[in-house]
């Protein structure tokens, strides 16, 4: 927990969580037209090199796929995308192309596919909306209207219903303050509201909670959970699941948990996606993908800490082949040794 002053009235700028360490980083000496060259090589005649399209799609920096994408095609009037559609398939492929998108463009087709045809995939809209910053959310926005000319908030509020829609407009309008200061009054009114909206009554006024984790930041929050536990016999975790259900309190859960711990968030994640029968490869391969240039070493960290074996361990026991080999890559544990 962060340090804070506690005198009343006042304020403090809580010490700022650690810079995530990740596991992949960009590649010295890079060179675009080199790396280009590569990949076009690795595609051209009978079959595909493989290993040749993952040593440079996962040892780079989401920039540099994006300078290596755009020389591409100037170098060869062809879509990397294309060509990677044309040659890989499966896992593999999918994998490829969320590579080969930048994060912004990569968080757009996340969403477009999670809210297209039948059905919602919530768990995805979730795990976006409540995790990105205010100006990534707003790229995000920009990006989408011009990829699918479609206004993301409308279609997330054609989607979804209730409070929880009204928390993903609340996460979309991108206006949490993402400050570090701390005012520890604030966070001990804070607490009692929603005390009062919850615990305390027959009944939840959903709107409280909403606006309070839509809008304080991280640390504020932290604070106000700390107060909260003083006042209320259960942690607020607990009361959200008792309070809330479906999928307003898996959002609000989220936000709490990220605001807690951002890198156990994302491992509980990846542990859901390959605990049991089957693997839910699609948030596999967006966590990795997300998350390698931002805090996967950290993620590893704690995933190893809560489930007792290492990431690199599940993920061999859930996939194979090349697949394997760049999602090991991607995690900078294991994959191709060159």
């Amino acid at each position: 927990m962060a340090s804070m002053s506690m005198s009343h009235g006042s304020t403090s700028r809580a010490a700022a969580p650690p810079k995530g360490r990740p596991s992949v980083r960009a590649a010295a000496n890079f060179n675009k037209e080199t790396d280009a060259q590569a990949i076009r090589k690795a595609m051209k005649g009978f079959g595909c090199d493989e290993k040749a399209i993952i040593l440079i799609l996962a040892r780079r920096s989401s920039e540099q796929r994006t300078e290596i994408r755009n020389h591409f095609k100037t170098m060869y009037g062809k879509d990397l995308m294309n060509e990677l559609k044309g040659e890989l398939h499966g896992h593999l492929e999918s994998a490829c192309l969320a590579l080969a998108r930048d994060p912004i463009e990569y968080d757009c087709f996340s969403l477009h596919q999670a809210m297209k045809g039948a059905g919602t995939n919530e768990k995805c809209l979730i795990e976006i909306l409540c995790s990105r910053t205010n100006t990534q959310k707003e790229a995000i926005k920009k990006k989408f209207k011009s990829l699918y000319g479609k206004d993301l908030e409308k279609w997330v509020k054609s989607e979804t219903s209730g409070h929880f829609e009204r928390l993903l407009v609340s996460l979309l309008s991108a206006n949490r303050d993402e400050s570090t200061t701390v005012d520890p009054t604030r966070a001990q009114a804070d607490a009692q509201t929603l005390y009062k909206a919850g615990e305390a009554r027959w009944g939840t006024d959903e709107s409280a909670f909403n606006y309070i984790l839509a809008s304080r930041n991280y640390a504020q929050l932290r604070a106000t959970f700390e107060a909260y536990s003083r006042i209320c016999k259960y942690d607020i975790e607990k009361s959200i699941e008792r309070e809330m259900s479906g999928d307003l309190k898996d959002g609000m859960l989220a936000i709490v948990r990220i605001a807690r711990d951002t890198p156990g968030f994302f491992a509980n994640s990846l542990y859901k996606s390959m605990k049991g029968l089957g693997t839910d490869d699609n948030t596999l391969v967006r966590v990795l993908v997300t998350r390698c240039e931002i805090d996967m070493e950290d993620i590893k960290v704690r995933f190893h800490q809560e489930y007792k074996k290492t990431l690199r361990q599940f993920i061999e026991g859930d996939t194979s082949g090349n697949y394997r080999r760049l999602l090991l890559c991607l995690i900078n544990d294991g994959g191709f040794t060159s």
